[in-house]
């Protein structure tokens, strides 16, 4: 798996199956984010999701699982990925930019 696999012109990967941890922290570096392990209970939350329906998770089951697992709630999802749930969040798991957003 090469560190620089195919990405849209926005940035998001063209093919999820590309993505490793190591192009997670490379994707991350370019929004300007440093992964903490918070981070990483998202983000393996959206890749088993990925993996099991084949399609990104809504925004409300992450935040439903990091409250359960960390206690955090809706707020700091958005601490942890400051411009947005699509914008990095998405991106960094690996997930093909959503032409509209109706998964579930």
């Amino acid at each position: 798996m090469p560190l620089s696999p195919a990405l849209d012109p926005e940035g998001y990967l063209t093919d999820p199956a590309d993505w490793s941890e190591e192009v997670a922290g490379h994707l991350a570096a370019t929004e300007g984010i440093t992964l903490t392990e918070e981070h990483w209970i998202a983000i393996r939350f959206m890749r088993a999701w990925l993996d099991d329906r084949q399609v990104a998770p809504d925004v409300r089951h992450v935040i439903k699982h990091l409250t359960e697992t960390t206690g955090a709630g809706r707020n700091r999802l958005f601490e942890l990925f400051p411009y947005g749930y699509v914008q990095q969040a998405c991106k960094i798991a690996g997930m093909r930019r959503p032409r509209s957003w109706s998964t579930g």
